[in-house]
């Protein structure tokens, strides 16, 4: 297909899994009634995000991947002829638990896995306390309606994550997101929102693809999720964004075209030194 449309589903969570749930599937048919083809749920979509403590009971949100609502999420897809990207925590087994996403494609199957692969850890973001880093490498996924790169929230900062879900054939990326202020000042959180916005802008120039960001929203404990979710086209153009403050389906169309003819334009794959990155594998290159 040279053009699709696709669905962002931004949505404030609660406590009680059961209503997200509810809420999520209630959002994801809305996006399928207004034609969206692929859709994307947000990061631990069916809970609040319960890594700003480090608290063992959390680990009973986890579940293996396909578990009850991924397969409940399966039927849905198959229902609605979607594809449908869906993050989750999921448990490997005992001792080993995964910030994951499920990717189901528009007759219900099971595509495969992404394993969130940067961990961070900071106030308010203990994620190193539950998720072990993913093993499953930055793949690409084929689907009825593309082929589609997933990321994960803090995968959004590091540039090589994007170029090698490109080089792999993602025509777009989604990043399922999870990001708000804590206590800082006015001008501060304007910065901050400002960077996260331009990094993921500038993986769709420098791969010359879409980008689709979906964050939460709502006063969880601590952190303020700022919402925003938006899409930017192969020449960074944000083409749709949503606002900061309400639970919402965001739709953009995406015509795989534009890949191309920015490819041509701008040529920074033909262009690589690939011969001369070997370095890059290095955590430092001493002088």
């Amino acid at each position: 297909m040279t053009a699709i449309q696709i669905g962002l589903i931004q949505m404030e969570c609660e406590e009680n899994v059961e209503i997200n749930l509810h809420r999520a599937e209630t959002l994801v048919k809305e996006a399928s009634d207004k034609g969206a083809n692929i859709v994307c749920l947000q990061e631990l979509f069916y809970s609040k995000y319960f890594c700003q403590t480090e608290d063992h009971q959390k680990f009973e949100l986890s579940e293996p991947i396909p578990g009850p609502i991924i397969q409940n999420l399966q039927k849905l897809a198959n229902s609605l002829d979607i594809v449908l990207i869906a993050p989750v925590f999921e448990k490997r087994t005992e001792g080993i638990y995964h910030n994951s996403a499920a990717v189901i494609d528009a007759d219900g199957s099971l595509v495969g896995i992404y394993r969130k692969m940067h961990i961070p850890d900071d106030p308010c973001f203990y994620e190193k306390f539950y998720f072990t880093p993913g093993d499953l490498g930055f793949q690409t996924f084929s689907t009825k309606y593309g082929k589609i790169g997933v990321l994960i929230c803090w995968d959004q900062w590091f540039p090589e994550a994007a170029r090698l879900c490109a080089l792999s054939g993602a025509q777009i990326l989604f990043y399922p997101t999870a990001i708000g202020f804590q206590e800082i000042d006015a001008e501060f959180a304007k910065k901050q929102h400002s960077a996260w916005e331009t990094i993921q802008r500038s993986h769709s120039i420098a791969n010359g693809l879409f980008v689709a960001s979906v964050n939460r929203i709502g006063q969880e404990d601590s952190i303020n999720f700022w919402g925003q979710s938006f899409v930017s086209d192969p020449f960074g153009e944000i083409i749709a964004k949503a606002d900061s403050k309400s639970g919402q389906v965001l739709l953009a169309e995406c015509d795989f075209s534009k890949n191309e003819e920015t490819r041509q334009n701008w040529p920074f794959f033909r262009d690589r030194r690939v011969d001369s990155y070997s370095k890059i594998n290095k955590i430092y290159i001493d002088s």
